[in-house]
């Protein structure tokens, strides 16, 4: 029998998925856009304004006449909204300014931004839908309103760590994924520390590498995206040269034999729970609206995984030791996503019991948990 490791997370990976957002890519507006449609519709509104003044009495027939017609309301409606999107637009740019100029100024450089006056690029968009859904590329070489959901997943394909976010830049999410990572592990209560934290090539960075090195994590990252069939070069045998960047450090430890083992476990042990949750669940988009919703909704798909994974692990045991250690594992993944609530009924000593299920009478029995 083989056993269990849902305990244990010796070796860890990080990766990402787009999935679909509930939003239309055809409520997306750019800022262009919306500065040239908003002089539009006022010049429209202002049009209208003017006819209805010039009016005959008898248009409006029984009615006082002062009343707004269809399409000017309609008019009216859609300005406000484009007027709300450009000013969040707006504000989102002076406060990127405004942290740009931040972080300048802690590094001791100068810089020319200001933040006061900063104004959105043409091209950024709002999308009237899920404003906080963004248009990514997809798999299929289109372009989608997506979420980004990342998990971390151990060599059981167990998930420690799970996120959703709408920035498609992999560099800016390792620092939070593994602060997620200890913080769970650490309320999860696992009996072994992580040692290897794998990544792809698009979460390499200097400072993503020092922060899993300073979380006492050996970091296996990808320098670069590799061609189909394209194979990695050989490492040169004997110490590397003192001259090295952190870059080509890390290449040069994925290139040894050691490094190209460790690497290529990252296959098997994150990709094949991208697919078990969308191909086999069926789970290819977000239902709920705004990234908080979406991060709660992918928290709940994540710990429904992991149940189904200790449930098959356990399942070759007996009844007894089944029941006891199925609840058990189920509590630890409540506990690791903050769900406190526990799901081991309690007797009147205090005792936590499991009901035992058998033949005929599923709930009479109960198996003592010491």
């Amino acid at each position: 029998m083989r056993r269990s490791r849902t305990d244990e997370a010796g070796r860890v990976t990080l990766d990402d998925a787009k999935v679909k957002a509930n939003a239309s890519r055809h409520k997306v507006m750019s800022y262009d856009r919306m500065l040239k449609d908003e002089e539009r519709l006022k010049q429209e509104i202002a049009d209208m304004m003017a006819q209805a003044d010039s009016a005959d009495d008898e248009q409006f027939g029984d009615r006082h006449g002062d009343e707004i017609p269809d399409e000017l309301a309609r008019g009216e409606s859609r300005l406000a909204k484009i007027r709300e999107a450009r000013a969040a637009l707006e504000a989102a740019a002076r406060q990127k300014a405004a942290e740009h100029a931040a972080k300048m100024e802690a590094e001791g450089r100068d810089h020319r931004t200001a933040p006061d006056t900063a104004v959105p690029e043409d091209k950024d968009q709002w999308n009237f839908t899920d404003p906080e859904s963004k248009i990514m590329k997809t798999s299929n070489n289109g372009f989608d309103q997506c979420g980004k959901a990342q998990i971390v997943t151990t060599e059981d394909q167990i998930i420690v760590a799970a996120d959703v976010t709408n920035q498609a830049n992999d560099v800016r999410h390792v620092e939070p994924m593994v602060d997620q990572l200890q913080s769970n592990i650490a309320a999860a209560k696992l009996t072994c520390g992580v040692k290897e934290f794998l990544a792809d090539a698009g979460c390499f960075s200097e400072e993503d590498t020092k922060t899993i090195t300073d979380a006492g994590m050996n970091p296996s990252i990808a320098t670069q995206r590799l061609k189909h069939n394209e194979q990695i070069l050989e490492c040169a045998k004997g110490l590397p040269a003192g001259d090295l960047t952190p870059k080509q450090l890390m290449a040069r430890r994925l290139r040894t034999k050691k490094g190209k083992q460790t690497y290529a476990k990252r296959k098997w042990m994150v990709e094949p729970v991208f697919g078990q949750i969308k191909a086999c669940r069926g789970f290819r988009q977000f239902f709920l609206r705004s990234l908080n919703k979406m991060q709660g909704e992918w928290t709940i798909v994540c710990l429904t995984h992991n149940l189904l994974k200790a449930f098959n692990a356990f399942s070759s045991l007996g009844p007894a030791r089944m029941w006891k250690a199925k609840i058990t594992t189920a509590n630890s993944a409540c506990t690791a996503f903050g769900i406190s609530d526990r799901l081991l009924p309690h007797s009147s000593s205090g005792q936590a019991s499991v009901p035992y299920p058998h033949r005929g009478h599923a709930g009479d029995k109960h198996l003592r948990i010491k």
